[in-house]
């Protein structure tokens, strides 16, 4: 093997490959949970005797495939479509700069309205400017001593 741009090239090939460790550190994740994508065939990778080699290409094709609850469908459409105004909870907390239990909270006692699709509950931008405005930035009054 050669070296190239400090990833390993495969002679017979000339592709790049990475070890797990590298691979992790791509995907800012653990080693355990790249070693578990081989396990499971959702990340191809080769056995050189003692050592993992993943070809570059493949990480990426991983990458690109991999869950993520922002691409999530619920009857055909994408479930949080924030082009569209939806929001998942832990987005909404984001913006508003509250701990996600706040939101929760809030769409339980009704002082925030969610639509519940599937197993998420899902925020449209008006309700988060409702709650917002009527909760968030309403100005507690100060007891003057007589």
């Amino acid at each position: 093997m050669e070296k190239d741009n400090n990833h390993p090239v495969d002679g017979a090939t000339q592709r790049k490959v990475v070890s797990i460790t590298e691979a992790a550190k791509i995907n800012n994740v653990t080693r355990q949970a790249i070693y578990v994508a081989i396990k499971q065939k959702k990340l191809r990778a080769y056995k050189d005797t003692t050592r993992w080699t993943i070809d570059l290409e493949d990480l990426e094709n991983y990458r690109k495939q991999k869950y993520s609850r922002t691409k999530s469908m619920f009857d055909g459409e994408l479930l949080f479509d924030n082009g569209k105004g939806y929001y998942s909870v832990n987005q909404v907390a984001k913006m508003l700069n509250v701990p996600a239990q706040k939101i929760y909270y809030a769409t339980r006692v009704g002082l925030l309205k969610a639509i519940r699709r599937g197993a998420a509950w899902v925020v449209h931008t008006n309700d988060i400017k409702l709650y917002q405005e009527n909760y968030l930035t309403k100005k507690t009054p100060k007891f003057e001593a007589v």
